[in-house]
């Protein structure tokens, strides 16, 4: 439906889960995709994806937090790419623990890569955007940072700020022709899930309390917050900005319990 043919993308955190299943749906569509991660195994194997598939990847390897990392990578791509036309800030990591229980140094690593990991890329690729005067800007916050959740201080007052990032981001440059958006799924079937319910002595009762949470009572799937990430990538959804997009089942709808 939405044609990405002679645009670039860079995804972060496309080794595996959502940020794979992003760059494999964006190259479906046309784009040529730059899989960035620390991961270089899982990495490689999302490029082969896409290339298996008929599709244009090519792989980097980049740590998110190393803000020198960020602006050499910017350095080698763009006299050779160009500006990009798609930035999906994905990469991130998550925490459990309450305010008490959460130690200072877990505290300042998932900001590190949730916050300041957005940060660092965007600062990087957004320039050459705004002087070309158009481009799309997808970071993916959470239902956490649409609502409170419990157990999950750290993680959920990191997705908060990557809402607010977003939010004021766009209205910064929304005259400029880039869009900056933000992506809000609620829980979905990842390695990234599945390593926090490896925090849990009851793996399958917090599986099953996770998948209660979503008011359709299952867990979404990386493809299905991949296709939203493609309507917001293609000029189709030029009139959107500022957006924190739920896509969680209906976990922020409500309780429903009136």
């Amino acid at each position: 439906m939405f044609s990405l043919v002679g645009k670039t993308a860079l995804v972060t955190g496309a080794g595996s889960g959502i940020g794979a299943a992003i760059a494999q749906t964006l190259a479906s569509a046309g784009a040529h995709v730059v899989v960035a991660d620390v991961n270089e195994v899982g990495g490689s194997q999302t490029v082969a994806v896409i290339q298996g598939a008929g599709g244009s990847a090519e792989f980097t390897l980049l740590d998110i937090t190393s803000e020198s990392a960020c602006q050499e990578l910017s350095r080698k791509l763009l006299p050779r790419l160009g500006p990009l036309d798609i930035l999906v800030n994905n990469a991130g990591i998550g925490h459990v623990g309450t305010l008490l229980t959460t130690a200072g140094a877990d505290f300042d690593r998932v900001l590190s890569v949730n916050v300041r990991g957005t940060f660092n890329v965007t600062q990087a690729f957004l320039p050459a955007m705004v002087e070309r005067g158009r481009g799309s800007v997808i970071n993916l916050a959470s239902a956490a940072g649409l609502e409170g959740l419990k157990d999950r201080f750290a993680y959920a007052t990191s997705k908060h700020a990557v809402v607010g990032m977003t939010r004021c981001a766009a209205l910064d440059y929304a005259k400029s022709g880039v869009r900056i958006n933000c992506l809000c799924p609620g829980r979905v079937e990842t390695p990234f899930v599945k390593s926090r319910l490896a925090e849990y002595p009851d793996r399958e009762a917090a599986y099953q309390d996770m998948c209660s949470t979503q008011a359709n009572g299952r867990m979404g799937r990386p493809e299905e917050v991949a296709a939203l990430a493609l309507y917001l990538a293609a000029d189709e959804s030029s009139f959107v900005t500022g957006a924190a997009l739920a896509i969680d089942g209906g976990m922020t709808a409500g309780s429903g319990r009136f």
